[in-house]
């Protein structure tokens, strides 16, 4: 596994070039951004964005999409996959926000994986990028990217969030799942990673390492 050291470099790296990276998934409150990271679930972003664009400006509370119902969700969101299951989560997920939270998204972790369709990744993105906490959220990205630059050789998401909470100081935490995110979608792409354009180039030691 990477140094302690390297790991700090490569993230300095990440600051350096972009110091408050954000989240690219488009909501106006704790309520559209935890439905949005739902959704996400084996989507885009980009594609969670185009559905939920319409959807947004009639819906931003779980009184008003329980108000809208399932069937009209689904024409909102059936572009995105598994978007029946995902609906009944939203719905769900709604009606428990209604009866024991009076429609305000909790700032804790045990609540929040308590709702129907949300589990560790969904409830540390909403911590992370709603109330401000030093979470880490590991998708898919993340995981690729924490395998390749050898941050971690763990077989879990939960492992590799230990990994890497262990070794960053926590004020890089807040931010590494979006650095991470970004570096993957956009530079260290999984079919073709852009290594002529990588600025870890140097750190990289992987098998298909394009220079």
């Amino acid at each position: 596994m990477k140094s302690i050291k390297e790991t700090l470099e490569i993230m300095n790296i990440f600051r350096e070039r972009e110091p408050n990276p954000r989240c690219e998934l488009n909501y106006t409150n704790a309520y559209t951004l935890l439905v949005a990271v739902v959704l996400s679930a084996q989507s885009t972003d980009k594609g969670v964005n185009k559905a939920t664009n319409d959807l947004f400006k009639i819906v931003d509370t779980p009184q008003k999409m329980l108000n809208l119902g399932l069937e009209k969700l689904k024409t909102h969101i059936k572009t995105i996959g598994l978007y029946n299951n995902k609906a009944k989560n939203i719905i769900a997920l709604s009606e428990e926000l209604v009866s024991k939270y009076n429609g305000i998204v909790p700032e804790n972790r045990e609540q929040l994986e308590s709702l129907p369709g949300v589990g560790r990744k969904t409830a540390n993105v909403v911590l992370n990028v709603w109330f401000n906490q030093p979470t880490l959220a590991v998708d898919t990205h993340v995981a690729r990217i924490a395998h390749r630059l050898d941050f971690s050789h763990g077989k879990t998401p939960l492992e590799i969030e230990k990994d890497l909470v262990k070794v960053l100081p926590e004020e890089y935490i807040k931010n590494t799942n979006h650095w991470l995110v970004l570096f993957g979608r956009y530079i260290c792409k999984a079919q073709k990673p852009d290594c002529l354009n990588c600025p870890i180039s140097k750190y990289c030691h992987s098998q298909d390492k394009r220079l």
